[in-house]
């Protein structure tokens, strides 16, 4: 591992001045991701500015417009568990506690979640081309074993995924991300915050080196009569998702009046596609026309040697957890949702 020093601050002030100072160092929280990227020597600094220690940041409230702050020091497993997040906004809850392991899911924190790297295998091999470890090197997982890789927004220098679940519920909700740096303080559309690979996959999203994530703002309307997160992964525990979809609906009168999906692991960030929300209002909630909404999300996919089981796997799981939706009960243990 790189020699870096180390320092911790009390203020959110006193952790942008020590970022805009010295641009090689990085902020530390819960460090799950951060610490794995450092042993491998992928990441290395310089200066580690430990942030535990900023108050105003280790707080969940209600907003004055009704929505819900995260703050970005909390942990998952506190977000997940809290009152308020378990009765508005479960999709939320039920993607956290997707994710990762409980021992871990006590330790990361929600501004550091967003901020996780791919898990893909070349990625983390310093022995291999990657564009996003490297850039220019070339992305050795196009021509390689690529069967967790993305099947949408991909670019010829890039075809890693997004790995958080977290965020896949976060681009579902219509979240937004409140940052400060050192012009001040500014709000991300959680959709425009992490970024398409195209020339430059090494830049995961739209944060400058110098900002923090503060919060992250939850909006009234949480889908908590009808939601459902559903990930399809090898192994039942631990494991980062093949397909992965959240799910929000509003109902009234027997028909959808408002449709929220978000996919996770086929795309470099997680994916929703407006055009199919918006054909779904004023529809029946019928498994023809959830079918033809993720195929108007799977338009443009492009599959590789080994992942192109991935667009039918997407396509029938975003009918399956639309359907669950109506009935978040068939999520219990034993349940099965009707079709």
């Amino acid at each position: 591992m790189h020699n870096f020093n180390y320092t911790q601050v009390q203020t959110r002030s006193d952790a942008i001045a020590i970022a805009d100072r010295e641009p090689e160092s990085k902020f530390i929280a819960g460090g799950t991701n951060l610490i794995d990227l450092m042993k491998y020597n992928i990441t290395r600094t310089d200066m580690l500015v430990d942030i535990n220690r900023i108050e105003d940041c280790h707080t969940i409230q209600e907003t004055d417009e009704g929505g819900l702050s995260l703050g970005a020091l909390v942990s998952n497993a506190a977000t997940a568990y809290h009152p308020l997040t378990e009765q508005r906004y479960p999709l939320l809850s039920k993607a956290i506690l997707a994710g990762a392991s409980a021992q871990i899911r006590n330790m990361a924190t929600n501004g550091g979640n967003l901020l996780q790297r791919t898990r893909c295998y070349y990625f983390y091999d310093a022995n291999t081309p990657c564009n996003k470890r490297e850039p220019g090197s070339g992305c050795s997982a196009i021509g390689g074993y690529n069967r967790i890789m993305a099947i949408l927004g991909t670019s010829d220098a890039c075809i890693a995924v997004y790995p958080s679940d977290m965020s896949v519920a976060l681009a579902a909700l219509d979240a937004r991300v409140h940052v400060s740096g050192p012009e001040g303080a500014r709000t991300i559309p959680f959709l425009d915050f992490h970024r398409l690979p195209g020339n430059t996959p090494h830049i995961d999203n739209c944060l400058a080196a110098n900002e923090l994530i503060t919060s992250i703002e939850l909006p009234a309307n949480g889908f908590s009569n009808h939601y459902s997160y559903l990930k399809l992964r090898d192994r039942n525990s631990y494991a980062f998702a093949l397909v992965s979809v959240a799910t929000g609906l509003e109902l009234e009168g027997g028909v959808i009046k408002n449709a929220r999906i978000a996919l996770g692991g086929v795309a470099h960030k997680p994916w929703r596609v407006l055009e199919a929300e918006d054909f779904l209002q004023n529809k029946e909630p019928v498994s023809e026309n959830f079918l033809y909404a993720a195929e108007i999300m799977l338009k443009g996919a492009r599959t590789f040697q080994f992942n192109a089981f991935k667009v039918e796997l997407t396509k029938r799981a975003i009918v399956r957890n639309c359907i669950m939706a109506l009935n978040p009960e068939s999520q219990l243990p034993g349940a099965h949702p009707s079709a």
